[in-house]
């Protein structure tokens, strides 16, 4: 009986001393969790012994469990590592569409040749879809599925709408519409220019040339001419040119009408502003440019959209007497973006961008939670899977609930403590010194007992 005591105690100093090393050596893993080797003592008794003097029958190992406190974060430069401040973990999968999956704490992503985003061992992270402005349309480990990054920004979409906001100096002398020209900076008063895109995503500077014209100013009443081109070509405004009131004789009131149309037939249209520089709307009403292909403009290349026309929208100019200044130049085309930069924030939304300017919302990292943490299975690569003693993986949206928030460009480096370690190896080396000597001394008893005659 001795020596069966005995031994327990070794083989549970031995459990003891391998889980210390393999806390060691595991001191530099990401996301790697401590075990602690638990042990309970071996006691049998009957109906019919004393359990007064009964003896114990030595030590068994109980469990070797995981402890799942917080690590330290280390930040690096990928913008793919990952790492959870708080509960939960990541949620991988060997293949695409499997519902098998793995959990781990280790979030060194990166991407494969098909860009996904994958872990070390080519397992893919897990995310829930999301809609266009990033809101989570689902956050359920169903539908979860690989984020895959794309290297463009879709399809080019050609301009239709262009806004333009801008202060006209009021302080401006006058100019003769009909005379204007492009090629003269002397035949206009200010000059503003900006991007725009064809159907196949080319881009074009589209610029704006503003005149006020002599006599457009009356009872309060401030009127410019606008003239556009694209790629310095000559646009109309669809329709007829605007028309503005002039005051010829400089009693006050209108006795005339002025065309946005110079003698070369160039159409504009009209800006009206009132006494106190705001405005006050425009002729025509909706400006929208002519077809800007063949037959119109004529300023498209071959294979664009021919009949692409531009709506040009003044958003609140002002006519104040303060230099010329475009405040706003917008547009609604995009041409091929390139991907520039990956962003993954707090709460897990994974956003892309590129070199067109667009910025898109690809998927949001899922987490999962289980009522026993220390019920999970290792499965190796710093993963577990879910079992009966863990529950089953309650998924959610990091940064919510009981979900930890995410760090980007960080990773959870090994919760391991090596001066605890290193006392712990200590005192297992001393439990198996002694239970080998515990041996040793059975073995001279027994050993004094057959020398007996």
């Amino acid at each position: 009986m001795s020596f069966n005591i005995a031994l327990s105690g070794i083989s549970a100093a031995q459990k003891d001393l391998n889980t210390t090393a393999n806390n060691i050596a595991n001191a530099n893993t990401i996301g790697f969790k401590e075990s602690r080797a638990e042990f309970a003592d071996v006691y049998a008794n009957s109906i019919f012994s004393n359990s007064k003097t009964a003896v114990g029958g030595g030590v068994a190992t109980s469990q070797v469990a995981q402890q799942f406190h917080q690590g330290s974060l280390q930040l690096t430069n990928n913008s793919l590592d990952l790492a959870i401040k708080g509960g939960g973990f990541f949620v991988t999968a060997s293949e695409i569409g499997t519902l098998d999956h793995q959990f781990t704490r280790a979030g060194a992503f990166k991407v494969d040749k098909n860009n996904y985003m994958v872990d070390s061992a080519g397992n893919f992270l897990q995310t829930f879809p999301v809609d266009k402005d990033g809101n989570s349309t689902s956050v359920s480990l169903t539908t979860a599925k690989p984020v895959q990054i794309p290297d463009t920004a879709g399809s080019p979409v050609q301009t239709e709408n262009v806004t333009l906001q801008m202060n006209l100096n009021a302080k401006e002398g006058s100019l003769d519409p009909a005379a204007f020209d492009p090629l003269d900076s002397k035949t206009y008063n200010s000059v503003t220019s900006m991007t725009i895109y064809d159907s196949l995503g080319e881009p074009h500077i589209m610029t704006t040339y503003f005149v006020k014209p002599n006599n457009g100013s009356y009872n309060g009443e401030n009127n410019w001419v606008a003239y556009y081109a694209i790629d310095g070509k000559q646009v109309d405004v669809s329709g007829p040119a605007g028309t503005y009131q002039t005051d010829t004789n400089g009693d006050g009131t209108p006795d005339a009408t002025g065309t946005a149309q110079t003698t070369g037939g160039w159409k504009g249209s009209v800006l009206k502003f009132n006494s106190v520089g705001v405005y006050t709307g425009s002729d025509p009403a909706v400006v929208t440019t002519e077809a800007l292909g063949v037959g119109g403009a004529g300023v498209l290349g071959p294979g664009a959209d021919g009949t692409q026309a531009v709506n040009i929208k003044f958003n609140a100019p002002t006519q104040y007497s303060a230099p010329f200044a475009a405040t706003e130049l917008s547009q609604d085309g995009t041409t091929v973006g390139r991907l520039t930069n990956v962003e993954i924030g707090e709460d897990g939304l994974i956003t892309a961008s590129y070199s067109n300017g667009s910025t898109v919302p690809l998927a949001r990292v899922a987490l999962v939670r289980f009522a026993n943490e220390q019920g999970l299975t290792q499965v190796g690569n710093t993963s577990w899977k879910a079992s009966l003693s863990s529950g089953p993986a309650l998924a959610g949206e990091p940064n919510s609930g009981t979900f930890g928030s995410l760090s980007s460009s960080a990773l959870e480096q090994s919760n391991i403590d090596l001066t605890t370690e290193l006392v712990d190896l200590i005192s297992a080396q001393r439990n198996f010194q002694a239970n080998s000597r515990t041996l040793e001394v059975n073995n001279t008893l027994q050993q004094t007992v057959l020398q007996i005659r």
